[in-house]
């Protein structure tokens, strides 16, 4: 990967001081320092995802435009928000599913922030159609839920993120084998990165053994959603 696409300690540098100094003049006055150390080099990794991606599946993107594309942008939606802070103080990108303007869709997901950068993939926020869909889904092919997520490979490596329902969910027993599973209220699973990889240039490398560890889950979704993977 060129120097151009590798962060640096100055991409968690300017992500710490947006935190501190989260308001519209600070960040157009820094807005350089955004481009040069965040944006670019974020968008150039994903570049460098989209041949390994490719490998792992067609149907999914890794989109570099600056607008539109796989990389979310700084800005938060506070429309509807009650913290009005303008900017995230984090960085984010998704490799998203071919048909995922159309309808529900997994997707895999990186997020750098200094201290909590992680790696994960699956479905999150469900709507409640989408929550039944899959759930339903997990009930009636138990088999290959546990090949994707109970395997060794699987369930050492990653962790499902969010919360789960205290009782079993309308219409499955509580005593059902997958129970626990069936309690997600999400289904994205993933893992912590370390600082020190996401700064250094092995970081496509461990990346797409991610992305491919993380596939089967991704698969299984697909499937639950009718979309092909």
């Amino acid at each position: 990967m060129s120097e151009s696409a590798t962060f640096t300690p100055a991409t968690f540098k300017f992500l710490r001081a947006l935190a501190r100094h989260n308001e519209r003049t600070w960040f157009k006055a820094h807005q350089a320092a955004y481009e040069r150390d965040v944006r670019a080099p974020f968008l150039a990794l994903i570049t460098a995802l989209q041949a390994p991606l490719a490998g792992i599946s067609p149907h999914f993107r890794a989109d570099p435009r600056k607008l539109g594309g796989s990389l979310f942008r700084i800005q938060r939606d506070t429309r509807f928000a009650s913290d009005k802070q303008p900017y995230k103080t984090w960085a984010g990108a998704r490799l998203f599913h071919e048909r995922h303007r159309e309808r529900p869709a997994p997707s895999f997901y990186l997020h750098i922030q200094a201290g909590a950068c992680f790696v994960g993939a699956g479905v999150w926020h469900p709507e409640s159609a989408t929550l039944k869909q899959l759930r339903g889904f997990i009930a009636d092919n138990p088999a290959a839920w546990r090949r994707a997520v109970h395997a060794k490979a699987f369930a050492s490596r990653y962790e499902f993120w969010g919360e789960r329902l205290r009782r079993a969910p309308q219409g499955y027993a509580p005593d059902h084998p997958l129970i626990e599973d069936l309690k997600l209220k999400n289904f994205a699973a993933g893992c912590a990165l370390d600082d020190d990889l996401v700064l250094s240039p092995r970081l496509p490398d461990a990346l797409t053994t991610h992305l491919r560890a993380l596939a089967p889950l991704v698969d299984y979704l697909c499937a639950a959603l009718d979309l092909e993977f």
